[in-house]
């Protein structure tokens, strides 16, 4: 009996996204986020790998899956990837709506634009302390866009009449533009004042203004800036 071939059906997200015209328009981290169509294509972003087995295998994992898992924090979600995979389906339908692209292109470009490019670590022991300026490797690059982002829908969807779907779709789509009202600008904001004091710059005067800023009704503390919703001013002269 001669075999019959039939036709190979293309691995779409959800069955709707497509992954072949993915592109990662950041060289470094080409190698790190996972969305070749031939390697990482799937159904849905639920592979069971064993990703945390060996160092750097959770490069390997697909983009949306990682981000799709970041959203199982804090301890009362853990484990609830049905949940965390419905929220990640109609994530990127709103995306899809309201861009007209394909919304996992979109998730990659808010990757890119999210993650910090240098920080400041601390050099010396237990007594004299400096703190040297360092450039982030791309894995933590990644790594730190993904809870920036989960991060900042989880916080703007509390006592929120719209969903954390919706909120998630709003820091994806304004991290890919590069916007500023989003919620990790604060974040970069914070790493590049210890990167440049870290460089031993000599500032004449620091400013940061806030422009219109108002109060978050979530976060009670002092000791914590208002959540950036509004345009942030940063301005720094050198002499």
């Amino acid at each position: 009996m001669a075999e019959v071939e039939l036709p190979q059906q293309e691995v779409k997200l959800f069955n709707r996204w497509t992954f072949d015209d993915v592109q990662v328009n950041d060289i470094s981290l080409n190698d790190y986020l996972a969305v070749s169509a031939t390697k990482h294509a799937t159904y849905l972003p639920h592979s069971a790998g064993r990703y945390s087995k060996k160092r750097f295998r959770k490069a390997q994992c697909p983009i949306v899956e990682r981000l799709t898992n970041s959203l199982m924090m804090h301890g009362r979600n853990n484990g609830k990837k049905v949940m965390a995979v419905r929220i990640m389906k109609h994530t990127l339908e709103i995306i899809h709506l309201l861009t007209d692209a394909n919304p996992i292109q979109v998730v990659v470009d808010a990757i890119i634009n999210s993650g910090p490019r240098e920080d400041a670590t601390r050099i010396g022991s237990a007594g004299v302390v400096r703190r040297q300026a360092v450039d982030i490797s791309p894995l933590r690059r990644v790594n730190q866009a993904i809870y920036l982002l989960t991060t900042g829908a989880r916080e703007s969807a509390f006592r929120n009449i719209k969903t954390i779907a919706e909120c998630l779709a709003d820091e994806l789509i304004n991290a890919a533009k590069g916007s500023s009202n989003r919620y990790n600008i604060h974040f970069q904001l914070v790493f590049y004042l210890k990167f440049v004091k870290a460089c031993n710059v000599n500032l004449c005067s620091f400013v940061l203004i806030l422009v219109t800023a108002m109060p978050s009704r979530r976060r009670m503390r002092s000791s914590v800036l208002p959540r950036p919703t509004v345009e942030w001013s940063l301005c720094i002269l050198v002499h």
